[in-house]
């Protein structure tokens, strides 16, 4: 692959997990009910309410804001290895439940193909930026 166009694949690939989470960690802050009804689980009392706006909300805006700051670094391909480990972490999560409490529901088998596909293309797109990297470090050398 070219480096150009792989440098542009890899910044609209972060730029939507960037999005797809900030959407997520604003609408657990703002929302923690109406996100937690996505996978039909009542909020019932205020300490779940503050767990989800704490963990959605408050760690996914800690990650946003870390993923803005190696962007402005220009840190592609930490940025990548991060989205590949976070996202294939989050399918293994998945997995777990179904190996061991069952079968997935619509949601989980939906999201447990979606987090593999992320976390999957973040690191061939890893795989092609670091080699795109090197060439270019070695025809600098040259």
């Amino acid at each position: 692959m070219k480096k150009n166009l792989v440098l542009v694949i890899s910044k609209s690939y972060i730029g939507l997990c960037l999005l797809s989470l900030a959407y997520l960690s604003v609408f657990a802050l703002i929302d923690p009910r109406g996100t937690m009804e996505l996978v039909n689980t009542p909020l019932e009392n205020n300490d779940a309410i503050s767990s989800i706006r704490g963990v959605f909300g408050g760690v996914g805006t800690t990650i946003c804001l870390s993923l803005l700051v190696l962007l402005r670094k220009k840190k592609y391909l930490e940025i990548l290895k991060f989205l590949a480990v976070f996202w294939l972490l989050y399918a293994f999560s998945r997995l777990i439940t179904l190996l061991s409490d069952g079968p997935l529901g619509a949601f989980g088998n939906q999201w447990i193909m979606i987090e593999s596909f992320f976390g999957i293309f973040a690191l061939l797109l890893y795989y092609f930026q670091s080699k795109a990297q090197l060439k270019n470090t070695l025809s600098i050398q040259q």
